[in-house]
């Protein structure tokens, strides 16, 4: 299969949500994306750039993509973070998700990173299996913690 990985352009960004939403879809969570189209376009390519994507393309078609953004580790200082990791289902296996990771690396040791972080469902072996194959610390001891927007109103009404 030939394919490319290049930064992507804000025209990307219906293709990307498609992709985003297949994952959704894969990760039992469809009803939960509410990014729009729009707000791709703005966070990626406007004035203020939220974040840096890599797509991979496929017969004049986005079959992947990796979407980073910087953070800063008071341990270890600048990190990037791995929002997501993309490949649309039939292509797994392909190669494609190795070449957006190396991309991935590439870019984050280009800008001087310490580390680059993400998490993974813990039901979702095969990911395992590849971060780890790739010499990934998968930190299972670790758990996730968010406070979406209900959360922070809660909150902020109980201070």
């Amino acid at each position: 299969m030939k394919y490319t990985i290049r930064p992507a352009a804000a025209d990307d960004m219906p293709e990307l949500l498609d992709l985003i939403q297949e994952l959704a879809s894969f990760e039992k969570e469809a009803h939960a994306v509410e990014v729009t189209v729009a707000d791709l376009t703005a966070a990626g390519f406007g004035d203020e750039k939220l974040f840096h994507c890599f797509v991979a393309e496929a017969g004049n078609s986005v079959v992947g993509a990796a979407l980073v953004y910087p953070r800063y580790s008071t341990w270890k200082g600048p990190v990037l973070h791995l929002e997501d990791l993309i490949v649309t289902e039939k292509l797994r296996g392909s190669g494609i998700g190795n070449a957006l990771l190396t991309e991935v690396v590439k870019y984050g040791h280009g800008l001087g990173v310490k580390r680059i972080s993400w998490e993974v469902l813990d039901w979702n072996e095969p990911a395992i299996a590849f971060y780890e194959k790739k010499g990934a610390n998968v930190m299972r001891d670790w758990d996730v913690v968010q406070l979406n927007e209900e959360g922070m109103k809660t909150f902020l009404e109980n201070v």
